[in-house]
This record gives structure tokens, sequence and C-alpha cells, in this order.
């Protein structure tokens, strides 16, 4: 069986007992830091008797046919990451359908997740959201990463490095307007733990003003676009599809994402756009 083990974002007491007790009776623990991993299970009290081996995101692929061998053998393999839960943004999508393929059992030990904390106390709506991960880091890319989100109607949750911070909220100001609703949360769960809400332009000005820089683990929760109640042109949407190919999209994806931005039909977009 190969078992996905959330550990904490924070606080050593939010591990659950069952998180211990797999660590404990292991075959193997595959750990994307084993310096972190003997940390926590001198924290917790126990000890990991089976064999840890590293997997992290340079061995993943390397790694990943070695465990689902041991998988195929009869072993239990516990998956951990340094913080949360295994595959969301970490290593673990490889191993999980490695052990699918394999026909052997999947199971999590659900637990701490920084998507779900800074959701929410984010103060935004919780109903429907989407997971973005991190953004581009070269910035062209993240802004075309983030256009095709500008229409997203759900709550959007990001990860980012603290000193890419300030840069990706500039980002996200420049494609979604200073006053979409956002909130930074930064160290979750732990001693220093803070969330700044406000507009996006706010955030700026909230991460420009640290005297050290952002520090710390960062999850950014923006709100979701409201309805889009503008009407357009033939000509409006020819230039939205122009100005898209300049970006470097194709015909066809510049089109499918004006289509997505204005909540226009996509024919009426491509009508416009061969007009």
């Amino acid at each position: 069986m190969l078992i996905l083990a959330a550990t904490p974002i924070g606080q050593v007491a939010d591990a659950s007992g069952r998180l211990a007790d797999a660590l404990a009776s292991a075959d193997v623990v595959a750990a994307e830091d084993t310096r972190r991993l003997k940390r926590l299970a001198a924290e917790l009290g126990i000890e990991i008797t089976g064999r840890i081996v590293s997997y992290f995101e340079a061995n993943e692929e390397r790694r990943t046919p070695e465990l689902a061998e041991l998988l195929a053998g009869g072993s239990t393999v516990v998956l951990v990451t340094d913080a949360g839960m295994p595959s969301v943004s970490d290593p673990g999508y490889r191993l999980v359908v490695a052990a699918i393929a394999a026909d052997v059992a999947v199971t999590a030990i659900p637990g701490p997740s920084a998507v779900l904390t800074a959701l929410a106390v984010s103060g935004l709506p919780v109903d429907r959201f989407c997971f973005e991960g991190f953004l581009p880091r070269k910035a062209g890319e993240r802004t075309r990463a983030l256009s095709e989100l500008a229409a997203e109607r759900r709550t959007m949750v990001f990860f980012e490095s603290p000193h890419r911070t300030e840069v990706s909220l500039r980002a996200m100001a420049e494609v979604f307007g200073a006053e979409r609703a956002g909130a930074v949360c930064r160290e979750l769960t732990k001693t220093y733990e803070e969330v700044a809400r406000g507009g996006i332009g706010e955030l700026v000005a909230w991460a420009a003003g640290q005297e050290h820089g952002v520090r710390g683990e960062v999850t950014i929760v923006v709100g979701g676009a409201g309805p889009d109640t503008r009407t357009y042109e033939a000509e409006d949407l020819r230039e939205l599809v122009t100005a898209r190919q300049a970006d470097g999209l194709s015909r066809k994806d510049a089109i499918e994402q004006v289509a997505g931005e204005t909540g226009v039909r996509k024919k009426d977009v491509y009508d416009a756009a061969h007009s």
C-alpha cells in the first residue's frame, strides 16, 4: 500500500496519531527532506524502523520505479513532503500514477493543508475555488498565465516564494486590477502568522513596505472576477484577439481566451476575428 501522509504546515501538535503510527510501522518512508523527517519523528516521540529514502523534485522521476517495485512486492510505503499533503505542488503524483498502474492500493492520511487553511482565513468566498500552484518565474509567462485567469469566477489560491511575492502581486494588480480583493497568508499556523487582506493594490503596498522583505511560507488568495456586463462590438473582439496573438498565442487559442474573458460565444469571437 502507498500512503500519502499530510505533515504539519507549522504546529507539530497538528500532526495526527495516524501519521505517527504510519511512520513508525512503514516498511519504507519516502521523504522530500530526510532531515526534516527525522526532526519530525523526534518531535512526535517515535522511532522510524523502516528504510528511509529521499524523494524530491530532482530524483522523483528516477526513484519512482524503485518505489513502485517495492510496492508491487508487498511493501507499505509512506510518502511525506516538507509540509502539507504530498503531490499538491510537491512530489507524489508520479508515484501515485505508478502505484495505480501496478494495481497497488493508494490511500491518504489527511491533515494540514496550506491551500485550505489560507482559503478559510482569507475572508473571500469559499463555495467555489481553484488552486493554481506557483506562477511562472518569467515575466511574460507569468502575465500570460494570469491573463488566462482574468475572467475566472472562482476564488483562486496560489503558492509563492517570499522573494517573488511583491512581483507576483504587482502582476496580479496589472492583470486583475488593483481593486480585486485578495489576501496574503504568511507563516500559517506558525508563531508569526500574518494575514494581509485588501485590494491587490493595497497588498502590493503592504509587500513593498516590509522592512526586510516578505518572509516565510506564502499563500496568496485572490477573489474571482465579477460578471462582465460590458457590450463588445466586433471591432473590440478583433482587437482583443489580435493583442493575444501578439503575446504569442495561436489564432485558435486567442479566440478561446477572449471568449472566456468576455463571456461572448466562441463562434461570435471567431466571426469577429475573421471579419
